[in-house]
């Protein structure tokens, strides 16, 4: 029997007669997906606009226990398990990964109450009741009542940042990923058993029109996806675009091999589909010892089926990966390649995306080429290049002992994340920003006196 993944509206669950089919990364069918028109999605938004949001308090405990429901529950009628395995035949992604992402994410939600005061200013309070207020106080106060998210499909930890919105009192409409719709749709299950309600957070899959409808219709929104998005969005104060996040390590000095186990997790890790996965690794002495020592320990990864407990390496159908494949072969023109083939056929229509590893001559503007499989770039790096090649960077990992240069990669604004030493790029945590925090974009500090 297919799966069928339901809206879920402001009214509970919705079947479509329009359905879109979600097949396995053989082509096998997998699950049918409702897809809502443009008349549903308004209605949705007007009904979460005119819906009152629970107290704070009562936020945080569904949100504990939303997380608890995600990780261990049966959810729709099916058991976490059968969640891993599914999101692992249709996105393709290494079992073990979808498995350790559905605890992380998890533990992530359960803790959202408590990451979004990281980013509340010291100087306000949350409550106007506060005492604090009788005297005159900053209160933080939303921007908004409706947050609207475009998701992303390459990773299920990408839906454990939105629920933030949820614990600052705002109503919030997702639209899935048609690749990856079962992490959102199992979450805001899991949130609406937790207490949350149906006129709360809703799942809108539509088409291109539901999305015009989608973000015309909400106060303020995230977006996920590639350059094209973020230029398209980039000079919306209502929109905040998460593109691609070409994310670096810079390796200085000549003590890189301690730095290696960290440096290939940095690639690999989770599959290597994430925007906190490293594209580029910037060098200062010998990046081409450095590139050869990374294809060597990267080259012994296995290819294997995405449900086998021992897959490391995303899977995809066999003509995507081989499209993929070509637009790395002709980016990668005039660079040297280290390793062989990244297409690895299974011999059942789908076909394993192997690492790639190129050693270029300078840092050019194919460092910055981010694709969903560990793929990375190994340029030369010297003092008198400074943070320029550094620079539209998510995260950057440091190797180096130059409190100069780690104030400059600080002070520079295109990169968004420092990590500095042994961290893999990868690392994430409750109460740490992302792209900077969610809540400083969703909130704003209002003077108050009573």
């Amino acid at each position: 029997m297919t799966l069928v993944l339901d809206a879920l509206g402001p009214r509970g669950p919705y079947r479509t007669k329009r359905r879109m089919a979600l097949t396995e990364v053989t082509g096998a069918p997998a699950a049918e997906l409702s897809l809502v028109p443009p008349v549903f999605v308004s209605r949705a938004l007007s009904a979460l606009r005119a819906a009152r949001p629970l107290t704070a308090d009562e936020r945080a405990a569904a949100l504990v226990k939303a997380g608890e429901l995600f990780e261990n529950a049966t959810l729709n009628g099916q058991s976490p398990q059968e969640y891993d395995r599914i999101v692992s035949r249709v996105a393709g992604m290494p079992i073990s990964v979808v498995r350790t992402a559905r605890g992380n994410v998890a533990h992530r939600v359960a803790r959202a109450h408590l990451s979004v005061q990281q980013a509340r200013p010291q100087g306000a309070v949350y409550d106007w009741r506060d005492p604090l207020t009788r005297k005159g106080s900053g209160l933080w106060t939303r921007r908004g009542e409706v947050f609207a998210v475009q998701s992303a499909g390459n990773h299920p930890g990408t839906h454990s940042l939105w629920p933030e919105a949820l614990a600052l009192g705002y109503r919030v409409a997702v639209r899935p990923s048609r690749r990856e719709p079962f992490t959102p749709h199992r979450l805001i299950t899991a949130l609406r058993a937790a207490g949350f309600a149906d006129d709360h957070v809703v799942l809108l899959p539509t088409d291109h029109d539901g999305v015009d409808a989608l973000m015309g219709g909400t106060d303020l929104g995230m977006v996920y996806g590639g350059a094209d998005v973020v230029a398209r969005y980039q000079d919306d104060p209502a929109v905040l675009p998460q593109g691609p996040g070409r994310t670096k390590i810079l390796v200085t000095g000549d003590d890189w091999r301690e730095h290696l186990p960290v440096i290939t997790e940095s690639i690999a890790g989770h599959g290597g589909t994430g925007c906190v996965n490293t594209t580029a690794v910037l060098v200062e002495n010998d990046p081409a010892a450095v590139a050869e020592a990374i294809a060597d320990r990267l080259g012994q990864l296995p290819f294997l089926p995405p449900e086998d407990e021992k897959a490391v390496l995303p899977v995809q159908p066999l003509e995507v990966a081989t499209q993929m494949a070509k637009h790395l072969l002709d980016r990668a023109a005039g660079a040297r390649s280290l390793l062989g083939e990244v297409v690895h056929d299974l011999g059942d229509g789908s076909a394993v995306l192997g690492p790639a590893v190129h050693l270029l001559d300078r840092a050019d503007d194919r460092a910055g080429v981010e694709l969903p499989f560990p793929s990375v770039w190994v340029a030369p790096w010297q003092q008198a290049d400074g943070v320029a090649p550094l620079r539209d960077s998510l995260v950057l990992t440091a190797f180096t002992d130059d409190e100069h240069l780690v104030d400059a990669l600080l002070a520079e604004p295109g990169i968004s994340n420092v990590h500095l030493g042994g961290h893999p790029t990868h690392r994430i945590a409750p109460g740490l920003p992302h792209d900077d925090y969610l809540a400083g974009f969703l909130m704003r500090a209002k003077a108050f006196i009573r």
